[in-house]
């Protein structure tokens, strides 16, 4: 990794959070990932980041900028099964050692990341993965169609609301 960029600890938490996500956005893309931000899955719960690997599996990548952040979210093991693999991403100065051993992890450093620690694996079930492959395409294209048109993206929704 390279050692331009803000080191965490003298960021605020809302910028080192971006700045997390943007290096694991970018280890994602690097490695052949199709990364979606901020992914609402079926039980409710929003990834931070979910990926479509090369192979067809998915990868959900939850970000931590403190260890307050990490220690007063219980929720990442709800997202074990909407993922074949789970990471955290996290920055140089987080505390390794309160993250949990049977996740990945990647630590991020200005605009890049590293990976420390393989995720193991933990295969989907066929019907799940293609449920996710439909609602992951569904949101990927809706992201990019709002781009191209945000006026008629925003008028969609409003009538979306209120029917």
């Amino acid at each position: 990794m390279s050692n331009s960029g803000t080191r965490g600890g003298s960021a605020a938490p809302a910028e080192r959070t971006f700045m997390i996500c943007r290096a694991a956005m970018r280890f994602c893309a690097l490695r052949g990932w199709a990364p979606v931000q901020e992914m609402p899955l079926p039980n409710g719960r929003r990834a931070d980041i979910l990926a479509l690997l090369p192979d067809g599996g998915f990868a959900v990548v939850e970000v931590k900028s403190c260890a307050r952040d990490f220690l007063s979210d219980g929720k990442w093991p709800d997202y074990r099964e909407f993922c074949d693999r789970l990471y955290f991403a996290v920055d140089l100065d987080f505390p390794q050692e309160l993250l949990p051993g049977e996740a990945g992890l990647l630590v991020a450093q200005g605009r890049e990341a590293a990976l420390l620690r393989e995720a193991p694996a933990h295969p989907l079930a066929p019907a799940r993965r293609r449920a996710l492959l439909q609602r992951y395409a569904r949101v990927a294209a809706g992201r990019l169609a709002a781009l191209s048109d945000p006026d008629s993206h925003a008028e969609l929704r409003a009538a979306l609301r209120v029917e």
